[in-house]
């Protein structure tokens, strides 16, 4: 009898590499790694029958939940307890967890190639290894001995966390066990693959299995773990999306890799607020926390100069005070409008408010805001200082000394009040600031010391307010 066709039999070579088969004999039982259409035993034609190979070791469930099986149970009469939090000797990072590491809770920390993600989480394995926390660096990008020079470099030589060099998931979940660490790094998810699934790692499905495992192992052992993830070009998490749903907390580096600052702001964050960010340094020792963050916004010139205005910022739970710049140059026939850290679409919006209740005209004018230090502003509550920093420009008129501004401007000309009004005033107070233009309904009942605060409803009046001062 003739062998089979080549189309089936392509068909069964193309399934035989995704499934883990062999093929029996139904004549002499003998046995084949692949497909023939003779038996190589008793040559036997079309005899050979496809079986599926057993694992000699028990299948581990891949669907199992990711929190333990509970009953049902009403709202009210569960228990709520707070949960202990384990600093990890840096309190820009504590701040942007909520207050440290929570037992069984999974970190998910994104950035840039080489803007310190690795570097960071070496230093918090140390701090919380000298504190007595057992802890856990599993690398799957470098070798040990690349760890143990970064440690040296970063004065850090003689620290005594564990490194595990490994990239199968099978592994990494037996020396979680075996270790029991308190605290364990994977650096990074992308690396890491499970045998179960036959993609190469980095692929979707794989980082979405070993993501599904590792937080199961975490949540059944009480293991903080934190997940350093690659970045896409365009500064998104690679991967599948389920991903940040998948873990508790999600972490972004933000910075400029030729500046010595860092960013690391929360996403998301079950255990504490979101949107709070950590100020870090980049130095020859590693990354330092920045106790005054606002210093590094802030203008550094000896005198007032045309197109400047300090806002108040509010990122998570911490106000800080960001430098508004503003460039206003004769334009051609097509104007130029460019704003860097600040939204665009805002800006023409913006100009046109400026133009229509307040009388200032820039329609001929090429427009330039920058937001000084490469922090990127999203609220609304920068709108007031833009404009003003913008009519300073374009009269090349400083602003007072001391002088800042803040709050939301409508399309009417109106001056809509920015959230925690209040807590953005004394924070300009205790930094020496003395004069405020801010929304009516953010003024204070009680006066503070040494700020002098003029309440506006109106961009005209606002505008009024800052010529009066100039």
């Amino acid at each position: 009898m003739p062998p089979v066709n080549v189309t089936r039999r392509t068909r069964i070579i193309r399934r035989m590499a995704k499934e883990k088969t062999n093929y029996c004999c139904s004549e002499c039982g003998g046995v084949s790694p692949k497909w023939l259409g003779k038996c190589p035993h008793c040559n036997a034609w079309n005899t050979l029958i496809e079986s599926t190979v057993e694992s000699s070791a028990p299948a581990r469930n891949r669907f199992a939940s990711l929190a333990k099986t509970a009953e049902v149970a009403t709202l009210g009469d569960i228990e709520a307890m707070d949960l202990d939090r384990t600093p990890t000797g840096h309190e820009e990072l504590d701040r942007v967890l909520g207050g440290g590491m929570v037992e069984g809770g999974v970190v998910l920390i994104g950035g840039d190639p080489g803007i310190g993600k690795s570097t960071l989480l070496l230093q918090a394995l140390d701090s919380l290894q000298r504190s007595g926390r057992s802890t856990l660096y599993v690398t799957g990008e470098e070798s040990g001995a690349q760890i143990a020079l970064r440690s040296r470099r970063l004065g850090l030589g003689h620290s005594q966390v564990k490194v595990l060099a490994e990239i199968q998931l099978d592994k990494i979940l037996a020396t979680l066990e075996a270790t029991k660490p308190d605290v364990a790094v994977i650096d990074s998810i992308q690396t890491v693959y499970s045998e179960q699934l036959t993609s190469a790692p980095g692929s979707v499905a794989q980082v979405r299995e070993c993501a599904a495992h590792l937080t199961r192992c975490a949540k059944a052992s009480g293991v903080g773990m934190v997940l350093v993830g690659h970045v896409t070009k365009d500064g998104s998490l690679a991967g599948p999306r389920v991903l940040e749903h998948m873990v508790d907390t999600v972490l972004y580096f933000e910075g400029d890799t030729h500046s010595s600052f860092r960013l690391v702001r929360a996403i998301k964050n079950r255990f504490g607020a979101v949107n709070e960010i950590g100020v870090f340094a980049m130095t020859e020792k590693g990354l330092k926390g920045v106790s005054n963050p606002s210093a590094i916004f802030l203008s550094q010139h000896a005198e007032p100069v045309p197109g400047s205005c300090v806002m108040v910022t509010l990122e998570g739970t911490r106000p800080m005070l960001v430098e508004i710049q503003a460039l206003v140059d004769s334009g051609g026939p097509s104007p130029r409008r460019l704003s860097v850290g600040l939204d665009k679409d805002r800006l023409a919006m913006l100009l046109a408010v400026l133009h229509r209740h307040a009388g200032v005209a820039c329609m001929d004018q090429d427009v330039f805001v920058n937001a000084v230090g490469g922090v990127r502003i999203s609220e609304p509550a920068a709108d007031l200082a833009v404009l003003l920093a913008i009519t300073s420009s374009l009269r090349g008129k400083p602003l007072p000394k001391g002088f800042l501004a803040f709050g939301e401007v409508g399309l009417a000309g109106e001056v809509r009040p920015a959230p925690r009004g209040q807590e953005r005033l004394k924070e300009a107070a205790k930094l020496g600031f003395s004069v405020a233009v801010v929304p009516k309904a953010n003024a204070p009942k009680k006066p503070i010391d040494g700020l002098t605060i003029h309440a506006v409803e109106r961009v005209e009046q606002a505008m009024e307010a800052a010529r009066s001062l100039a």
